[in-house]
């Protein structure tokens, strides 16, 4: 299966290439203008060197030469001004079947140099800087040929060279100031295009974040739903109150979860919007809301004992106290797979300047559980240390000298 080659729009930019588009762009109103002056121009010096080599005084004309000579070029000159227009899509082809006329013509004088002004401003500058060398060489022959009645052979070179260098000098700053527009457009794209990658990490980012946030969540919640359903299957006898008291924490716990999960499917399968369709992010947990986590699980079942030492818990920053409670909650979701039945405790205790530590802490696990284990995915330490790494604060978690589980965090502080 063959692919067309990629042709770039202004080969111009290529200086080693030859290689032209392939198709055909239509003219915008500025290069009909463009090219109706050029045509006009070539048109006007042809039509007036023509008519000065007829006039009354022939002997100031800048045609000089045979009368059949000047009726040629003439002609010559009216056809390669019409031909002026064909200049966008042959430049080269017309600037190479014209070169022949730089020997001897004066009517074509104006249309040989647009054309050099073209291959100059839009093909590689070997091609133009070939053509220009062609043009200085035929300028003796054609001094010679059309000797002007007034000024020396050397001054008529002179003039040439003169129009031929700025006709030159201005085909270069053309190409060069396109050059450089092309490149500010080009690498303002590339900006634009950075920008909106940049954004769409963000976003995928931001969607990770909240997708962890609800993996924790859905963990405490479904490991309370595992504990009181297995509190009911292993006590069928229990009092009416307690089993109608758990199925009610069953029934709370599973709606919640069922809202989370929601959430979080919602999060990730939404798509890139403005501001006004996003939904509003639900209130983040932070260190005031551990009491009422822990309350949590102690209807649950669970023996929770906390002494809490944080010297004002109300100055505790966002960002820190959400680590907090992230890792509480992971402590007693741990210790409810692991270790059901074991007392729980958590510690707490910082100041501003000195930093905030937290440590939760259960006797290892004796034997087989008589319950079966609460499945997991094995990642939540390891979403805990990361979030205690990207805070700037340090983890340790695992069995101890005393053979307790002891997960512990120390979380930077800044003194206000």
């Amino acid at each position: 299966m063959s692919s067309a080659a990629v042709v770039p729009e202004h080969p111009w930019l290529l200086p080693g290439t030859l290689t032209r588009p392939t198709t055909t762009v239509r003219r915008t109103p500025r290069d009909w203008f463009v090219d109706g002056l050029c045509f006009l121009l070539a048109l006007g010096w042809a039509v007036l060197a023509f008519h000065d080599s007829v006039g009354p005084e022939p002997e100031f004309a800048v045609n000089v030469g045979p009368s059949w000579l000047n009726e040629i070029d003439l002609v010559l000159g009216v056809s390669v001004s019409a031909a002026l227009w064909l200049r966008r899509r042959w430049p080269v082809a017309l600037a190479v079947a014209s070169l022949p006329l730089a020997l001897f013509s004066v009517n074509a004088g104006v249309a040989l140099l647009i054309l050099l002004f073209t291959v100059l401003v839009h093909r590689p500058l070997p091609i133009g800087a070939a053509l220009v060398g062609v043009h200085l060489l035929t300028t003796p022959i054609y001094t010679m040929i059309r000797p002007d009645p007034v000024l020396p052979f050397w001054a008529t070179m002179a003039w040439t060279l003169l129009f031929i260098g700025a006709v030159v000098a201005w085909a270069l700053f053309v190409r060069a100031r396109r050059q450089l527009v092309w490149s500010l457009r080009e690498r303002a794209d590339r900006a634009e295009a950075e920008q909106q990658l940049r954004v769409a990490q963000a976003r995928q980012l931001e969607r990770t974040r909240i997708a962890r946030e609800m993996h924790d969540v859905l963990a405490h919640r479904i490991s309370l739903l595992s504990l009181h359903a297995g509190a009911l299957e292993f006590r069928p006898d229990a009092p009416a109150e307690e089993v109608a008291k758990a199925a009610g924490v069953i029934r709370a716990s599973a709606h919640a979860a069922l809202q989370d999960l929601r959430e979080v499917i919602g999060v990730l399968r939404a798509e890139p919007g403005g501001a006004e369709t996003a939904t509003p992010e639900r209130p983040q947990p932070t260190l005031g809301d551990v009491p009422a986590l822990v309350a949590e699980s102690r209807a649950a079942g669970v023996r929770v004992g906390v002494v809490d030492a944080v010297a004002d818990a109300a100055a505790v920053p966002p960002a820190v106290g959400r680590s907090v409670y992230r890792i509480v909650q992971e402590g007693l979701t741990n210790a409810r797979k692991h270790a059901p039945g074991a007392l729980v405790s958590i510690q707490l205790a910082g100041r501003p300047g000195d930093g905030l530590a937290v440590e939760i802490r259960n006797p290892w696990p004796v034997g087989e559980p008589a319950a079966p284990v609460i499945p997991g995915t094995g990642t939540g330490l390891v979403g805990v240390a990361e979030r205690v790494s990207l805070a700037g604060g340090r983890l340790e978690h695992g069995r101890d000298a005393t053979g307790d589980f002891r997960l512990a965090a120390w979380l930077p502080w800044p003194a206000s």
